[in-house]
């Protein structure tokens, strides 16, 4: 294996376990919060599987990435920039994604028990991603 081949790898490894464990925090707190609802007689928000599902789109970052990584080595970047850059970019997806999780596991607890708040939870959750999205495009640069 070549060492800008273990770059893209992570690139997308890593960005698709962040995406893993935090979709599975969110949906693990949007189940707990539907049952809260029921259990209560109140009515359950729907919204509460786009909580779930937010940390996926790092996984598509990640691919991305992956790509970006070996279109740069075929261009002529340096080998260990494109090993790194996909170790420590994938990294930051990843914790990008667990920790959006996170946020979206806050935000279903939140709006199952108040039934308020839907724009501000998401605008939090979008903040989290953002830290993905300038990690992409700032590798994209780098790699350039």
């Amino acid at each position: 294996m070549n060492i800008q081949t273990l770059g893209m790898a992570c690139a997308l490894g890593l960005s698709a376990i962040g995406s893993a464990f935090g979709a599975g925090y969110a949906a693990m707190a949007s189940v707990g919060a539907w049952k809260k609802c029921y259990a209560n007689g109140k009515p359950a928000s729907f919204i509460m599987v786009a909580f779930s599902g937010a940390p996926l789109t790092q996984t598509i970052y990640g691919f991305l990435l992956m790509n970006f990584i070996r279109s740069a080595f075929e261009s002529g970047a340096d080998k260990m920039l494109c090993m790194a850059v996909g170790i420590f970019a994938g990294l930051a997806i990843g914790l990008s994604a667990l920790f959006q999780g996170k946020v979206a596991a806050a935000a279903a607890d939140a709006l199952g028990e108040t039934g308020k708040g839907t724009a501000n939870y998401f605008i939090v959750i979008g903040i989290v991603e953002t830290v993905a999205l300038f990690t992409l495009v700032f590798s994209l640069l780098l790699l350039q």
